[in-house]
């Protein structure tokens, strides 16, 4: 996927590794929008994901990134839209076959189980992996 724009957000348990994502993608010339939050206050998950869900069915993202502290809430929330397919990812190979294979425009990663490292490594391989198409777009369409 070679994306130009990324929605980005988090809750307050994903806050920190959202910032480095940021550096990350902005360091690759991506443009990205960033929906929050930004501090340690309790925040409510859902909204956080619609705010990515409806930057990406707006056409203003091409992508977009979800942060908390397991991926599990966001990547639920992020599913509730049809055009929107959410994929959580541990490593680097959950990242590439949720491309490769179910043509994932969210990636969910959850802060309290990956590492900085490993969650880059993740954006890394989200960003730069192709949708496979083939057999695997006829399964992808029956999701629609």
């Amino acid at each position: 996927m070679t994306v130009k724009t990324i929605a980005i957000a988090a809750d307050h348990g994903g806050v920190e590794l959202k910032t480095a994502i940021i550096s990350a993608l902005k360091d690759r010339g991506i443009e990205v929008f960033d929906f929050g939050t930004n501090g340690s206050e309790s925040v409510d998950y859902p909204d956080y994901a619609h705010a990515v869900a409806k930057s990406i069915i707006d056409g203003q993202s091409e992508a977009g990134i979800l942060v908390c502290g397991s991926g599990i809430g966001m990547s639920i929330a992020a599913n509730r839209f049809p055009e929107v397919r959410a994929a959580l990812a541990h490593d680097r190979l959950s990242a590439e076959l949720c491309r490769q294979h179910n043509n994932a425009n969210v990636l969910c990663l959850g802060a309290r189980i990956v590492g900085d490292a490993k969650a880059l490594d993740c954006v890394d391989a989200f960003i730069s992996t192709e949708f496979e198409g083939g057999r695997h777009a006829l399964r992808v369409a029956k999701m629609s």
